[in-house]
């Protein structure tokens, strides 16, 4: 009976992707790496149990949430992608980014998104939300998308994925993705270690445990699950945020952004090399700083490329501290991300199904590399240059 059943994996093993796989991609935003322990996340952990869970996914520079689920559907660096934080200035186009505009304008976007690619080769896809998935991105959507909406229940975006995998094999998409945000709220608002965070990741857990058994019973094609997060959190201190306007900057040479976790100067047109160098030695000399200054070999290193999104000065800090605008009376203590070489900002890489080696051990890895192991489930063929390679999560697929 043994031998028996060994050749029966064998042979599902060998076969696995002679049929078509369909990929659920499932984003908890914030979602820490050791949140299912600490939290008692059940249902995600026999998922990963099922399957294989990484040690850790490892955002890419910086850990945010825009640039990190645009690295995660392009396999490539926010440089290389276009959307290289949550809110930057481009020097060029002398305009701001903020959050979701290349809904309104898909310029932002220089890139070949998982839905894309997969429309573009006659597969059907779908996005029940996901950072730009509305913005028309070479020209077109999925297939199927919602305009996202924060009061949307969360148990309709189960609803719809399973609507969506139930239609009739020439309707029915087979890269579908999904996004839950309130882990990150509650992070933020309350700190990882609060009980308001386990609330949310109990909830989340609880959608992802009735996903994942509505997949196995109710779905009739071959469903490979894909669990992730963009990020993870770590507590804050308002009394150790640093005042914007204590900062010592020339603001008729520069345009400021201040992303919480690094504040950044771009140089306006006409400000020369030699003030740039002078206002990052003003800031190198002041006295007591808790932040430090972003070197061009750190940043290189990170995945950062010259050009006109990459600020001139970086200021950067570490966790507890954090840059910000707020007067002292509405400051709190909370929590965020956007920090690097930092442990807590590990989010989670968890994938189980019938295309899956559940056998496989996988350490810490980049979420560049998901996009061409996605691709490779789907059967689709790159069409891009991207930075992801596909050797990372490759032991990861049956017919290996």
């Amino acid at each position: 009976m043994k031998r028996f059943l060994l050749s029966l994996c064998l042979f599902f093993s060998l076969t696995a992707l002679a049929e078509e796989q369909t990929v659920v991609l499932i984003s908890i935003d914030g979602f820490r790496h050791d949140y299912i322990e600490k939290h008692d996340a059940k249902n995600i952990r026999a998922i990963a149990e099922a399957g294989v869970r990484a040690e850790g996914l490892i955002p890419v520079y910086p850990s945010k949430t825009f640039p990190n689920h645009l690295s995660i559907v392009t396999g490539q660096y926010p440089a290389n992608h276009g959307i290289v934080d949550n809110n930057f200035y481009d020097k060029e186009r002398q305009q701001r980014y903020r959050m979701g505009d290349g809904v309104e304008d898909s310029t932002w976007l220089t890139t070949l998104p998982i839905w894309n690619l997969a429309e573009f080769q006659g597969v059907k896809a779908a996005t029940f939300f996901w950072p730009e998935s509305e913005a028309r991105i070479n020209g077109r959507t999925a297939s199927y998308y919602y305009n996202y909406s924060t009061p949307t229940p969360n148990r309709q975006r189960v609803e719809q994925i399973i609507d969506w995998l139930k239609l009739p094999a020439a309707a029915r998409p087979r890269i579908v993705t999904g996004y839950f945000s309130v882990v990150d709220t509650m992070g933020h608002r309350f700190g990882p270690d609060a009980h308001q965070v386990k609330g949310a990741v109990q909830h989340v857990d609880q959608l992802i445990g009735e996903l994942w058994q509505r997949l196995n019973n109710e779905v009739d094609v071959p469903v490979n699950l894909i669990l992730v997060s963009d990020h993870g959190m770590t507590p804050i201190k308002a009394d150790q945020m640093i005042d914007e306007d204590s900062l010592p900057v020339d603001k008729s040479l520069f345009e400021t952004v201040n992303s919480q976790t690094r504040f950044m100067l771009y140089a306006k047109e006409g400000t020369t090399e030699a003030q740039i160098a002078a206002q990052r030695e003003r800031l190198l000399k002041l006295p007591n700083k808790t932040f430090s200054i972003e070197s061009n070999q750190v940043l290189s290193s990170l995945g950062v490329k010259p050009g006109p999104r990459k600020a001139d000065i970086i200021l950067a800090a570490e966790a507890p501290v954090t840059f910000t605008g707020r007067p002292p009376e509405s400051r709190k203590d909370g929590g965020t991300h956007g920090f690097y070489g930092n442990r807590d900002m590990d989010g989670i890489f968890i994938t189980a199904g019938p295309a899956i080696n559940a056998n496989a051990e996988l350490d810490r890895f980049s979420n560049i590399h998901i996009y061409p192991f996605m691709a490779e489930l789907l059967g689709l063929e790159l069409m891009t240059e991207i930075d992801g390679d596909s050797e990372v999560l490759a032991p990861l697929i049956n017919n290996n």
